[in-house]
């Protein structure tokens, strides 16, 4: 059986499988059906989309798949991932969906479920969908067509409404944005319109840049993955901040006011330090991935707070956030996540977060993170011919404990494989780059040797 969900759903090249028409029609089909099962009678979905050409399409498909199930479909129409699992959320669903690949180009498109918690969809749920896709005798019935187009473009002005009074009246609450400049970039993406109207609702006065969506333009050259146009921007204008969001908005990275880039990590210390401060941190504790950077760790951990690191992906960062009980995690891509407010990353949250942070400390965004040193970071890959267990390697064994007594608590190595290709990853941090890079490459070589690879 095939697996098609990823840490992040299903995704892909929009029009190929698994994201042809066929296949996304029954992924629909069996994500109602099962919805069907577990609830004994007609599931309530409701589904939404970025600005991706094939995004219209997708969730004709989608829906008509779930209508062989009978199900229930509120459509908000072009809307972030957050907003999504806050309407399933709201709305008592039994699932959101949402239409995305957010921060790939726009040939990607992708599958996202969210249970009514904000949670994404559970392994076991995916595994039975994976095998109801597997099952080409599950045929759908052609009959049964998409509800009124019109019904459901009227419903979703509705649906995003309920969203931004959300975010103006809970999360926003008291927050007066007045004489406080910031620009936006919405990477033509979902926050397109609702970053822009947000801000400037909240007082602001608001420079919007790449909120002109195409079909194509989505997360080219602009918003989270390319900031160098957003900081130019800032100093130009000379405004407080400059947020950047990805396709989706379920992250946000910013920009201080001296065009310095702020990343997840730098937001988590200064949300981290307000929240210890008004004994809100619980358990002294934020929840960071493998790959945040060890100058987070040791910053963190001069003000007596601790960091506990997860595997990559927003849903690793969640599972520990539940486990522990603490309050703030998140990636050093900008998805943070702010269990007691959602469970879900939302660019938007982060941000009137960050900003609640800068006019209750009455501090500009530079102050709030200084403190933090970023520490020199190399990521070595090396082309194996097997991934055989690192601790089954005496020798790798031997020169990675050697290195990590020479970091000591001033660096991190981090061995692990590729999930989706033959190589070892040699990440280190460390004080001085000259040195991780000979220690990387010590560690490299010795990797080729027992393993027999070609250098890459």
């Amino acid at each position: 059986m095939t697996k098609l969900f990823g840490t992040d759903g299903i995704r892909g090249e929009a029009g190929k499988y698994p994201l042809n028409a066929e296949t996304v029609q029954a992924i629909g089909r069996s994500l109602a059906r099962r919805l069907a099962e577990r609830k004994h009678g007609a599931p309530r979905i409701v589904i939404g989309r970025d600005t991706r050409e094939s995004g219209p399409w997708m969730e004709e498909a989608l829906v008509n798949g779930t209508l062989q199930h009978d199900a229930e479909i509120h459509s908000a129409g072009i809307i972030t991932t957050p907003g999504i699992a806050f309407l399933a959320r709201t709305l008592q669903a039994d699932a959101g969906v949402v239409i995305s690949a957010s921060h790939n180009p726009y040939q990607d498109n992708g599958i996202k479920v969210f249970e009514p918690s904000g949670r994404k969809l559970d392994d076991a749920m995916e595994r039975l969908i994976e095998a109801d896709i597997a099952d080409r005798s599950l045929s759908a019935d052609s009959n049964k067509l998409v509800k009124d187009a019109k019904g459901r473009a009227d419903e979703s002005a509705d649906l995003k409404s309920r969203y931004f009074s959300y975010l103006v009246n809970d999360v926003a609450q008291n927050l007066a944005l007045s004489s406080f400049k910031m620009v936006v970039d919405c990477a033509n993406g979902a926050a397109y319109e609702i970053a822009p109207r947000l801000f400037t609702e909240l007082g602001a006065a608001v420079v919007t840049i790449n909120d002109k969506p195409d079909g194509q333009n989505i997360n080219r050259d602009c918003g989270s993955l390319h900031i160098e146009g957003l900081q130019k921007l800032v100093q130009e204008t000379r405004a407080d901040i400059g947020v950047a969001f990805d396709g989706d908005a379920d992250r946000a990275l910013f920009v201080d006011e001296a065009g310095k880039f702020i990343d997840g990590d730098a937001t988590m210390w200064a949300l981290a330090n307000y929240l210890k401060k008004r004994g809100q941190l619980k358990s002294d504790t934020v929840v960071a991935t493998v790959m945040s950077n060890i100058g987070l760790e040791i910053a963190l951990r001069s003000e007596g707070i601790k960091l506990r690191r997860a595997d990559v992906g927003d849903k690793y960062v969640l599972e520990e956030l539940v486990r522990t009980g603490a309050a703030l995690g998140g990636e050093q891509s900008g998805h943070l996540i702010f269990p007691g407010l959602s469970l879900a990353g939302d660019g938007m949250l982060t941000t009137i977060s960050l900003l609640r942070v800068m006019r209750e400390e009455k501090m500009s965004l530079s102050e709030l993170t200084r403190g933090m040193q970023r520490y020199p970071q190399l990521l070595v890959n090396v082309r194996v011919l097997e991934k055989r267990p690192f601790d089954e390697l005496s020798e790798v064994q031997r020169v990675a404990r050697e290195i990590e007594a020479e970091l000591g608590d001033r660096g991190r190595l981090l061995l692990r494989y590729s999930g989706t290709e033959p190589l070892a990853r040699v990440m280190i941090e460390g004080e001085d780059q000259t040195t991780i890079k000979a220690q990387a490459d010590r560690l490299a070589e010795t990797i080729r040797r027992e393993l027999g690879a070609e250098k890459s």
